[in-house]
C-alpha cells in the first residue's frame, strides 16, 4: 500500500513537472513572463513558485471552509441562541455547535479569540433567520450583533388565547405556549388580549406578549370609559357579551342589534342560546352542531344554562366592545345568519322558525 502511494506521488510530480515545463516554454507565457520581469524581476523570476504557493493556500482555504468554516447543512433556520452573562467562550462555542449553528466549536472559539480576545463575546439572544459561516457568527458574537429584526404580525379579532398561542408559537422562538395559556387562565385574561397589529422581536417571550396586548387593551378601552360607566355593567360581563357578538356577527350595526337582543334575553331570564360558545369549547359552529351538542351539560352551553358564560370566549375587537355597551333597542328576540353572513331578525319563535326554513339549508 505504501509503495503504491509512493508510486502515485512520483507520477503526480512527473505530471506536474511536465505541465510546468509545457506552460513555461509556451511562447505566450514567455512573453507574459518577460513583461512581468520588466515590472518586477523578483516576481518574474519566481512566478511559478508564487502561483504554486497561492494555489496551495487557496486549496487549504477551500478545504477548511468545506469541512469546518461553512454553515452546517441543513441549517436550523429561524433559530435563537442565548448567550448568558458570564459564560466562557468555550461554553458559548459548545452551545453554538450543539445547536448546529457552526460545524466546529474549536474554530468558533479560535476565531472569536483572534478577533477580539476570549472575553469579547457579548451576552444576549442571537437570532439566525438563515445560515451563516463561522466567521460571521464569530463577528456577531464579538460585536454583539444579535440579528434581531422586528417583524409584523396581526392578531385578528375573535381569536381565543389558544389560537393566539398557536399562531405565535410558530413565529417566536422564545415563546412558551404553555406559560402563555397558564398565565391567561390563572389571571383570567381571556378577552383582555387586544387584537391588533404588533411588532415583535424574535426573542419576545410569552409574558412580554401578554403585557403588550393588555397595555393595548387598556389604551383602546380608555377612550370609551365614560360610556362603560354609564352602561353600569361589570367590565367582565361586557367583555363576555362582546366576545359573543364577535363570534355571531360581522358588522357594527348587526352586532348592536344582536347586543340588544341578548341583553333583553338576560333581562327576561331567557337562555342566550348562541352557537358561538361551542367553537370555544368543542370547536364546532352553527352548521356542524348536533342535537346532542345542544343538550351537553357544559358550563359554556348557553342552551342548557341561563346567563352569561363564565368567561369571554375569545378576544373581541373594539367594535364588538362598543356594540356591547351601545345595544340597539328593538322588538326582536331572535336572529339567525345564512351561509353568506346575512342577518335575519324575528319577533316571535314561529317567525324565527319560518325564516330558518327559508334561509338555512
Amino acid at each position: 500500500m505504501i509503495q503504491k502511494l509512493l508510486n502515485l506521488k512520483e507520477r503526480l510530480l512527473i505530471s506536474y513537472e511536465y505541465i510546468r515545463q509545457s506552460i513555461s516554454t509556451h511562447p505566450k507565457m514567455v512573453i507574459w513572463r518577460l513583461k512581468i520581469f520588466n515590472l518586477s524581476p523578483f516576481v518574474g523570476k519566481n512566478i511559478f513558485k508564487i502561483l504554486s504557493f497561492t494555489s496551495a493556500i487557496l486549496f487549504v482555504y477551500i478545504l477548511m471552509y468545506t469541512f469546518y468554516w461553512r454553515a452546517p447543512s441543513p441549517f436550523p433556520e429561524n433559530i435563537l441562541v442565548t448567550v448568558e452573562k458570564g459564560q466562557s467562550i468555550s461554553e458559548i462555542a459548545k452551545i453554538f455547535e450543539e445547536k448546529k449553528v457552526v460545524r466546529s466549536d474549536f474554530w468558533l472559539k479560535t476565531i472569536v479569540i483572534g478577533l477580539g480576545g476570549e472575553k469579547q463575546s457579548v451576552a444576549g439572544d442571537y437570532y439566525f433567520p438563515n445560515s451563516k459561516n463561522v466567521w460571521k457568527v464569530a463577528q456577531m458574537l464579538n460585536k454583539g450583533e444579535f440579528g434581531l429584526i422586528p417583524f409584523r404580525t396581526t392578531i385578528h379579532e375573535g381569536l381565543s388565547s389558544y389560537q393566539i398561542s398557536d399562531l405565535l408559537s410558530k413565529q417566536l422562538p422564545s415563546f412558551d405556549s404553555k406559560k402563555f395559556i397558564d398565565t391567561v387562565e390563572s389571571e383570567k385574561l381571556e378577552g383582555y388580549l387586544f387584537p391588533d397589529t404588533y411588532f415583535f422581536m424574535q426573542n419576545t417571550k410569552a409574558e412580554d406578549v401578554i403585557l403588550m396586548m393588555r397595555e393595548t387593551f387598556a389604551r383602546e378601552v380608555k377612550r370609551y370609559e365614560e360610556d362603560i360607566l354609564k352602561f353600569k355593567k361589570p367590565m367582565q360581563d361586557i367583555l363576555i357579551m362582546a366576545s359573543i357578538l364577535e363570534g355571531e356577527a360581522n358588522t357594527l350595526e348587526s352586532k348592536r342589534i344582536i347586543s340588544g337582543i341578548l341583553w333583553k334575553r338576560l333581562r327576561i331570564g331567557m337562555p342566550l342560546q348562541v352557537d358561538a360558545v361551542f367553537k370555544y369549547y368543542n370547536g364546532k359552529h352553527s352548521y356542524t352542531l348536533t342535537s346532542s351538542d345542544l343538550k351537553d351539560d357544559h358550563e359554556y352551553n348557553t342552551y342548557t344554562n341561563k346567563g352569561l358564560p363564565p368567561t369571554p370566549i375569545n378576544n373581541p375587537g373594539i367594535d364588538s366592545i362598543r356594540a356591547a355597551i351601545t345595544p340597539t333597542p328593538s322588538d326582536y328576540l331572535y336572529f339567525l345568519s345564512d351561509l353568506q353572513g346575512n342577518m335575519y331578525y324575528s319577533k316571535t319563535f314561529d317567525e324565527h322558525k319560518a325564516k330558518k326554513e327559508i334561509y338555512i339549508p
